[in-house]
């Protein structure tokens, strides 16, 4: 196993990173679209992100569902997808007869083979180089891969589904280094309980905390080694936490140590936090929709634990909240499995709200098991995807509004209609019906197109006339959109 001293690499990276940077334009990297914020630009143009994936770490799964992490993003780039979640975590495992888990994740920092335990002064180059190898073969193929830093699952009890990957697993364990004991740190060696009792003072460590700045130096230091490599990529957002209920001075502290590496690094970066709550109006959310300056993007990803019309109102709720200035909103993963979200076809419901609602991504949520907490990639998600890469081809998401006011005669959770008005309208079908679509500020004939989503196919269209209200009657039951151009 390769090491390096933390402190030479992350010098050395930095003599390195500005002739690397040079060689990526800034109006290439990932940033809210100049034309319209609440959605995202890459390589100049607009892009909207759809993605699922079978594991919330693909970095380290070299192995990843048996054909490889490469392949994995093949698969996905061939069903239209072009984003994944990547949390810098060592957790997932191998669970026995689980096939989304393998036993080859490793950690940052170098682990004496003899004593068993960490020094948190040498990083491991292996943990390192699998990061850069994500980063590369998603920016070949033009995947965008949002971070996020932190996971509290890593740092509190042992879970079920990932045996002994808990806080006794970690290196900055005072039981598992030889840097600190528990009475120079003030961390435990034991936690016990969920990471939402907020037991472990690992996400305290910042001054505006309890200001522990033994532990919180190898903190930084793992995430500026994680800056050195990725701000050398345009492809990449940030965001701090996995669905955190800590202080907002915990994120606030490294939202800005990010973007100072950032700006010393010549870059620009996008940034947000993820908050626990599920109630979108709950005051945790407000940390990240209040302050534009600090969080150029919001993630609802919570959201996701909603269904039916809830989840659609709470979260035209959350965009209208962050409309001054406006900025992307996104869903990195959707719950929709047997544990969480109300099930699998619910969890494709969320996935259609997500993008007609007015979202810049939607990604789903990685398995556990199958159909668990989500379905990852498999071929319900390969099939979602690749229909809505043919609505929105033929559908322009970018310049419509989520508009429910136009339709009528609509049962709770029935449909939902996006519109430019007078020019193109969409309505989503969550399981067969009928609507009246108001066209009473349109003008001539408009062609509507039906789109066969579980088939990924275009039913033939008819011609309707504008001026009025049009009965809208999906052609079976199961989940149709209709797609009305002007002719």
């Amino acid at each position: 196993m390769k090491t390096h001293s933390i402190s030479g690499t992350v010098i050395l990276a930095a003599l390195l990173m500005g002739a690397a940077l040079a060689a990526h334009g800034e109006e290439d990297r990932i940033q809210p679209w100049e034309e319209d914020p609440r959605y995202w630009q890459y390589q100049g143009e607009p892009v909207l992100l759809l993605g699922g994936s079978d594991q919330d770490n693909p970095f380290n799964h070299p192995n990843l569902s048996e054909h490889g992490v490469e392949a994995h993003l093949d698969l996905l780039t061939s069903a239209g997808g072009n984003y994944i979640r990547n949390t810098m975590t060592s957790r997932d495992r191998i669970v026995e007869e689980n096939p989304f888990f393998n036993d080859d994740n490793i950690y940052p920092f170098h682990r004496d083979p003899g004593t068993g335990l960490y020094d948190l002064e040498q990083f491991n180059d292996e943990y390192w180089e699998r990061f850069r190898e994500l980063l590369e073969m998603t920016a070949e193929r033009d995947i965008i891969v949002q971070i996020e830093v932190w996971d509290r699952v890593d740092y509190s009890r042992d879970h079920a589904d990932y045996p002994a990957e808990g806080w006794s697993a970690q290196p900055y364990n005072p039981a598992n280094n030889v840097n600190y004991t528990s009475e120079e740190s003030g961390l435990p060696e034991m936690v016990d309980t969920h990471p939402a009792q907020r037991e472990n003072p690992f996400f305290r460590t910042t001054p505006e905390q309890e200001d522990n700045p033994l532990v919180l130096a190898y903190q930084e230091a793992f995430v500026e080694k994680m800056l050195s490599i990725s701000l050398e990529y345009g492809h990449v957002l940030y965001c701090i936490s996995n669905e955190t209920n800590e202080s907002e001075h915990w994120s606030g502290y490294w939202a800005r140590f990010i973007r100072e590496k950032a700006e010393e690094a010549g870059v620009g970066v996008e940034v947000t936090e993820m908050w626990d709550a599920h109630d979108l109006t709950h005051p945790t959310h407000r940390h990240t929709f209040d302050h534009p300056d600090l969080y150029s993007y919001v993630d609802i990803s919570q959201n996701n634990h909603q269904e039916g019309q809830t989840h659609w109102d709470n979260m035209q709720t959350a965009r209208a909240i962050v409309s001054d200035p406006p900025r992307p909103v996104n869903s990195v993963k959707i719950y929709g499995g047997e544990r969480h979200g109300a099930g699998v076809v619910e969890g494709t419901r969320k996935f259609w709200r997500n993008i007609v609602g007015g979202l810049a991504s939607s990604r789903f949520h990685r398995p556990i098991r199958p159909n668990f907490t989500g379905v990852g990639l498999n071929e319900l998600a390969q099939t979602h995807i690749r229909s809505m890469r043919m609505f929105e081809e033929a559908f322009d998401i970018f310049a419509a509004e989520p508009r429910n006011d136009l339709l009528s005669n609509r049962g709770e959770d029935e449909a939902y209609c996006a519109a430019a008005p007078g020019e193109a309208y969409a309505v989503y079908f969550t399981d067969g019906g009928s609507v009246a679509l108001d066209l009473t500020d349109a003008e001539g004939a408009f062609r509507v197109r039906w789109l066969d989503i579980l088939d990924s196919e275009w039913a033939d269209g008819t011609n309707v006339q504008a001026g009025g209200s049009i009965e809208l009657i999906a052609p079976g039951e199961g989940q149709w959109a209709a797609v009305l151009s002007a002719e």
